[in-house]
């Protein structure tokens, strides 16, 4: 295993116990190796002597008893007779030499002719004395045995010698012939311990995990080092039940003897349960024992899992001290959950009243038998408390339990004495224990003819905690308890102050949710159309429906808005806003816009220039809060403003981000108007476009914001088809049914934005309510347009007008005779007042001024203004219009029916 543990692995410094064991192995081959190898040399070595001389012997022996031997002795030249005879004799025999000798040691015979006739060397006593004699020596051709063996004649007297020798080169050769098979065994044993080692090193690896033999050293250390140091008893045991291993802390916990290892448990000495729970084997979890004074949790799981020896193996923990630990942790345990479940069940709404039931509610169910709730009246007025204290006024606002005991009911204002626990720790701000009520400590010193029925009652125990909230003490929670046998104690006191404080933050919240809502509502109502107005154009009916509290901000106080603003000329401007967000800043840029808008239209300004003049004060609005370092802008508004005429049926239209208003024509037929988009107020990158459509009487304009149309379980198209659907099939009922049926289709079930609908069904005057004159550039003429007027109004029946009419329309028509060019256009309307306009080709408006007592003119607008009850001017593609309005006596009024020629 290279490399583990960060230690890299050599070849000559095996870490693994194969590796180790193949090394020992190669050496041992090694050393029998060279030991055979030495053994074979000094086998081969006395072979190889004991071979030269049995061979000199024998050849020596051999050639002196050859036939013939004798006479070529006696022989004039033994030298020719013996010298053949001893080289053939010596090549066939293998020796290196043959040499026959006299008795004088002269050499007969030999190998090299030269040395024949010289002294032989060697030693030659013996032989001539009968005897055979073998000696080792190192002559010129090396290490050699030479045998020397005696000649003997006929009558037994040595007549000569013969010396055969042979070197021991010549017999050693078979050894080293045996060296390749030597290596061969040797590498075949090598490559046999090789393979054993690496099965061997495979099953260690396997059994070992890789681990080598330091690394085991290592780990049983640790092993062991651990199992006795652990605060946990370790106890092992085999199949057969008795006691392979037992730590340090086991022996301790089971009073086990030093060399408990390989008894029977059943002899230990332990409980019956102990006994049989280890020796069963059995799993077991956390189970508890007694084992002396000692309560132990067993653990016990089997050893022979995976392949693992059989048996088991069981772990001891004591659990005496946790055990009395447990109940405190039980109620502390119990004391938390409490709270937690506290914090989801008190201040689920935003309502001062509601979160304070909430609080008695879980208090009675879970901490005791009766709760209630006092508040300041400031507080449930939603107002900051100024005072606080045992003399200010409480009001029971919330009790749970039974109403029978002698408590306060609700809606009871109490003032707690101020010389009594409870009124002291109200002004500290500090709860009050009362363990015994019985005991009558001075605490019914606030009532004492009610305190006594409480005890009569069975009420024994009480706390009372300050609602305190930002360093404002609230009201007073009160908790008692009668059923539930045990009194309160001093961790209920700071589980009953936890549990307040709590519910204090909470009722705070609401009263300050409440205050800033009434702020909100109130402003937005004030803000909003009280009532609708009255004008001659259109038959309205509108809509307006808050966000549902809590999911579309604060109460459903928002910023959509929508108006209805009588224009001169008897036209009339429908308009319908959104402001994006909710709460007070949406209200009150929702006032500021509207009342830009009734600023702007009194201008008389097309519905373009209007949004352009609206869409600029946003974008100032919007740089004077980022100056201020405020967040908060009005960037988002949208807006629809729509001009009705209903003179000629003309309406004109344009938008700034909002969605297009639907016409509905007479014949049912309900479509989106194609009013040219814009963006939002605020961003002033377009310029506004106007729609300029005719309509005919009895169609209906629908204005409405994104809130009806837009909701998260349906798409914005599927809305829009929703709503132009549901206004084709009501196309033919009042506009304030219309209205109800719209929002029965498209309203949501809880509505996250708020919703306002404007219903117009349009009216077209009569043209017998209307006259129409043109006056040509002659002063002349004026006395004529005079006479034609007072007899349309004789006609009309408001002749008692005509004085004043004749008056406004003189000065009006004279001052565009003198001033103005082209043609004069008269014209009459009788509606709801009498409108008298006065048109020309001039771009100048004239002016009201006080004249002074020189001037000659400057007084004809100071007498309209004064006959007139409104006057004013507004620019057309041409030129100009100078309008008047009349009042009419009721009795001169038209009714809405008699203004339409239908």
């Amino acid at each position: 295993m290279a490399g583990r543990y960060g230690r890299p692995r050599s070849v000559l410094r095996m870490r693994t116990v194969a590796g180790q064991v193949f090394l020992l192995q190669v050496a041992i081959v090694v050393l029998l190796v060279a030991a055979a190898m030495a053994a074979l040399v000094l086998q081969s070595r006395a072979d190889s002597e004991r071979e030269a001389t049995n061979r000199s012997v024998a050849v020596a022996e051999t050639f002196a008893n050859s036939p013939g031997i004798e006479e070529a002795l006696e022989s004039p030249d033994p030298t020719a007779v013996l010298q053949p005879k001893a080289e053939a004799a010596r090549k066939k025999s293998g020796v290196d030499f043959i040499v026959v000798l006299n008795t004088d040691g002269i050499r007969y015979t030999h190998p090299l002719p030269d040395r024949i006739g010289k002294q032989f060397v060697g030693n030659l006593e013996p032989a001539l004395h009968g005897q055979v004699v073998t000696e080792k020596i190192t002559g010129t051709i090396g290490p050699l045995v030479q045998a020397v063996v005696p000649v003997t004649g006929s009558n037994g007297s040595v007549i000569g010698i013969v010396s055969a020798g042979i070197t021991i080169a010549n017999v050693s050769g078979v050894v080293e012939d045996q060296f390749p098979l030597l290596f061969g065994a040797a590498a075949g044993v090598l490559i046999l311990a090789t393979g054993g080692t690496a099965l061997v090193t495979g099953r260690l690896r396997r059994q070992t995990h890789g681990l080598g033999p330091v690394e085991m050293t290592r780990m049983y250390e640790h092993h062991d080092a651990v199992l006795h140091a652990v605060r946990e008893g370790v106890l092992i045991v085999g199949e057969d039940g008795d006691v392979l291993l037992a730590n340090d802390e086991a022996r301790r916990l089971l009073d086990l003897p030093p060399d408990v290892e390989g008894s029977p448990v059943a002899e230990l000495g332990l409980d019956p349960l102990t006994t049989r729970l280890l020796s069963s084997g059995r799993n077991a979890t956390d189970e508890v024992y007694p084992v002396g004074d000692r309560l132990l949790a067993v653990n016990q799981r089997s050893t022979d899992k995976d392949g693992g020896p059989p048996g088991s193996v069981a772990t001891l923990r004591d659990t005496t001290e946790l055990r009395a630990l447990t109940g405190r942790a039980d109620v502390a345990r119990g004391r938390l959950k409490l709270l937690y479940d506290a914090g989801t069940e008190i201040g689920t709404t935003l309502d001062v009243v509601r979160t304070c039931e909430e609080l008695t509610e879980f208090a009675s169910s879970r901490f005791a038998d009766f709760a209630t709730v006092d508040l300041s009246e400031a507080v449930l007025n939603g107002e900051e408390p100024t005072a606080t204290g045992a003399d200010t006024g409480m009001r029971r606002t919330a009790f749970t339990g039974a109403r029978d005991t002698a408590l306060y009911p609700l809606g009871h204002l109490i003032r707690f004495v101020p010389t009594t626990r409870m009124g002291t720790g109200l002004r500290r701000g500090e709860a009050v224990l009362e363990a015994d009520l019985r005991s009558l400590s001075g605490w019914q010193e606030q009532d004492p003819v009610r305190a006594a029925k409480l005890v009569e009652y069975g009420l024994h125990s009480m706390i009372a905690v300050p609602l305190r909230a930002r360093g404002v003490i609230l009201g007073v929670a009160m908790f008692w308890r009668a059923q539930r046998p045990e009194p309160f104690e001093a961790e209920d006191l700071s589980l009953a102050e936890e549990l307040v404080a709590r519910a204090a933050v909470s009722i705070d919240n609401a009263r300050r949710y409440s205050r800033e809502h009434t702020m909100a509502v109130t402003l937005q109502r004030s803000l909003l159309p009280r009532g609708l107005p009255q004008q001659d154009a259109l038959d309205v009916a509108s809509r307006y429906r808050p966000a549902q509290a809590g999911l579309g901000g604060l109460g459903g106080v928002g910023g959509d808005w929508f108006d209805i603003i009588p224009l001169p000329g008897a036209r009339v401007a429908l308009v319908v806003g959104d402001v994006v967000g909710h709460g007070l800043h949406a209200a009150a840029t929702m006032g500021r816009l509207r009342t830009a808008v009734h600023n702007f239209s009194s201008l008389d300004l097309p519905p373009d220039e209007l949004l352009g003049h609206l869409d600029e004060l946003v974008a100032r609005i919007d740089q004077d809060e980022t100056g201020e370092g405020t967040e908060a802008g009005v960037t988002g508004a949208t807006c629809i403003y729509v001009i009705y005429d209903p003179v000629t049926g003309h309406c004109s239209m344009a938008r700034a981000g909002h969605h297009q208003p639907v016409i509905v024509r007479p014949d049912g037929t309900a479509e989106f108007a194609d009013v040219p988009g814009a963006p939002p107020l605020g961003l002033g990158s377009l310029p506004f476009e106007t729609l300029e459509v005719q309509l005919p009487e009895g169609s209906r304009l629908v204005l409405y914001t994104d809130g009806l149309v837009e909701d998260r379980d349906r798409e914005i198209d599927e809305g829009l088809e929703l709503l132009r659907r549901t206004l084709a099939e009501n196309a033919h009922r009042s506009p304030d049914q219309t209205c109800e049926a719209v929002l029965r289709a498209l309203l949501p079930e809880r509505p996250r934005d708020d919703i306002a609908l404007l219903v117009g069904s349009t009216r077209i005057l009569d043209a017998r309510r209307v006259a129409e004159w043109e006056v040509p550039s002659d002063p002349a003429a004026v006395a004529r347009v005079r006479a034609a007027v007072t007899r349309k109004l004789d006609e009309w029946g408001v002749g008692e007008e005509a004085f004043t009419t004749e008056l406004i329309l003189s000065e009006l028509v004279t001052n565009a005779i003198r001033y103005a060019n082209g043609p004069i256009g008269v014209r009459l309307v009788r509606g709801r007042a009498l409108i008298c306009e006065v048109s020309d080709h001039s771009s100048t408006s004239p002016h009201l001024r006080q004249a002074a007592i020189t001037d000659e003119g400057g007084r004809g607008l100071f007498l309209v203004a004064q006959f007139a009850d409104r006057w004013g001017t507004r620019y057309t593609a041409d030129g100009k219009v100078i309008w008047t309005e009349q009042p009419l006596s009721a009795e001169n009024r038209p009714r809405p029916a008699d203004l339409t020629g239908s």
